[in-house]
This record gives C-alpha cells, structure tokens and sequence, in this order.
C-alpha cells in the first residue's frame, strides 16, 4: 500500500494551497481517507476525515470553515482544500487510510510521508 501526499509548500498567510494524496495497493473506494498533521514537538493531530463514498465529513474546530476535504475514487485520490492560512497551520500534513469514519490516529492502517505546508505571517 501507497500514499503518495504532494501539494505543499510555502504560502502566506491568508492564502490557499492545494493538496493531494494518491493511494495505490488498496481497495480505495473500501476505505475512509484522513488527513492529519504534525508540528514540530508536537502530537500528530486530526485536521479532516472523509468516508469511502464522500457523503460524511468530519473536520477539527481549527480548520472548520477554511479546509475542505474531497476525494475521486476514480483517481484514486483524495484532496484537501486548504484556505485562509494562518501560521499555526504550519506543519507536515500526513494523509491515512481508515475502515471507518475517525478522527482517532489509532484507527488508520496506511500512512503516508507528509508533506511540508509552511505558512509564513
């Protein structure tokens, strides 16, 4: 199983950034798709959550209103819609695959690298 995150990068705050996770290895469309993040010293945190047909979403308080989850089972792809940045959203962001609807990281079997999304002020 692969997930491949890209999209990230350096923005200013206010702005947007796009990004993607392709997954591959797995049965996609049997899946929920996460992302999450990681700051520096910090735990791993729950950013949004989608189900495997993209009818329920979950998102964490912080990004409520500013993020969008999606995904396309077509491509096997899952997005997240980042914008509004604000410096405290600086972080690796790191996309998972779940059996289930979960904001827990406990309940995620396929991880993928991160990606770096630095927001300057």
């Amino acid at each position: 199983v692969q997930l491949q995150a890209s999209g990230g990068g350096l923005a200013q705050a206010g702005g947007s950034l796009r990004l993607s996770c392709a997954a591959s290895g797995l049965s996609f469309n049997n899946y929920a798709m996460g992302w999450f993040r990681q700051a520096p010293g910090k735990e791993r945190e729950f950013v949004a959550t989608i189900s495997w047909g993209g009818s329920s979403t979950l998102y964490a308080d912080s990004v409520k209103g500013r993020f969008t989850i999606s995904r396309d089972n077509a491509k096997n792809t899952v997005y997240l819609q980042m914008s509004s940045l604000k410096p405290e959203d600086t972080a690796v962001y790191l996309c998972g695959a779940s059996a289930y609807l979960s904001s827990d990281h406990q309940n995620y079997s396929y991880w993928g690298q991160g990606t770096q999304v630095t927001v300057s002020s």
